[in-house]
C-alpha cells in the first residue's frame, strides 16, 4: 500500500518570525489521520526570519534530527554544546532525561530553513546526547545515504529506524529494500520524483506499508529523504 500525501495537505503555521509545514499533528495543527507513521512522529519543514529563533526549551525521550537546507541554525544546549549547523551536516539529540536547548538564525539577511524531525526512540530515560557531522554531497549522489541509524549512519540514532537522504536527477535511481511488517516513508524536498511509479513534487510525501522496497525514479534536481521504521 502506497498512500500520497500532497504538499499543500500538510499543515501550516506562519508566526512571523517562523513558518512552518507540519507533515504530522503538532502543536496547534492537529489531524487525527496524521498523527505518525510508524516511530516517527514529527517532520516540521521550518523556515526562521533573520535575526529570530527558538528560545530555550525541553524536550525528553525523543531523538531529534535537524537536516539544514539553507541558511546557518545556531544551536545551544545545557550539555555545553554551541554549534552552528550549516547545510550538509546533520545533527542528532537524543533527548532521553531531559534536555534544554535554543535554535536560533543570527544571520543578518538570510533565512535558515530546515528540517526538524522527532522519533521515538527505542529505549526511555538513557541520557541526553548530541552529535553533529558532515554528510558528503558525493554520498547522496544518485544514492541513498545512510545519515542517521542505530548502525552504520552518519550520526547514530537510538530508535528502530533508519534515515537516508539522496540527490536525483535524470536517469539516477536508486531501491530501498523494506523488510516484512515495517514501513517506509518518502519526504521530497525539493523537485520531482517517483517513488515506486508514483509521481511526487516539491513538498509531496509516500507513506508505504506492506511494501518490500522503495524504488526511486525519474528525478528532476530532486533532494529526498527515505526513512525505515518500526511499524
Amino acid at each position: 500500500m502506497l498512500t500520497i500525501r500532497k504538499s499543500q495537505d500538510r499543515g501550516y503555521a506562519d508566526h512571523g518570525w517562523l513558518k512552518s509545514f507540519h507533515s504530522f499533528s503538532f502543536a496547534s495543527y492537529h489531524d487525527p489521520e496524521f498523527m505518525g507513521w510508524g516511530n516517527l512522529r514529527v517532520i516540521n519543514e521550518d523556515r526562521i526570519a533573520p535575526g529570530t529563533g527558538f528560545g530555550t526549551h525541553g524536550h525528553r525521550d525523543m531523538e531529534i534530527i535537524s537536516y539544514v537546507l539553507s541558511g546557518n541554525l545556531a544551536h545551544k544546549d545545557n550539555m555545553g554544546n554551541v554549534e552552528g549547523i550549516p547545510p550538509g551536516d546533520v545533527q542528532r539529540m537524543s533527548a532521553g532525561n531531559g534536555v534544554q536547548h535554543s535554535e536560533f538564525n543570527h544571520a543578518p539577511d538570510e533565512t535558515t530553513h530546515f528540517f526538524q524531525i522527532w522519533i521515538e526512540p527505542n529505549v526511555r530515560g538513557m541520557p541526553a546526547s548530541y552529535e553533529q557531522k558532515t554528510v558528503p554531497p558525493l554520498s547522496k549522489r544518485g544514492a541513498l545515504s545512510r545519515i542517521a541509524a542505530p548502525e552504520g549512519g552518519v550520526v547514530t540514532l537510538h530508535a528502530d529506524a533508519a534515515l537516508y537522504a539522496g540527490l536525483f536527477d535524470g536517469e539516477e535511481a536508486a531501491t530501498l529494500t523494506i523488510a516484512q511488517g515495517r514501513k517506509a516513508y518518502v519526504h521530497l524536498i525539493r523537485g520531482a520524483l517517483q517513488v515506486n511509479g508514483e509521481a511526487l513534487v516539491t513538498g509531496d510525501a509516500a507513506l508505504l506499508a506492506n511494501e518490500t522496497t522503495v524504488a526511486l525514479t525519474h528525478g528532476q534536481d530532486a533532494e529526498v529523504l527515505v526513512f525505515d521504521l518500526a511499524a
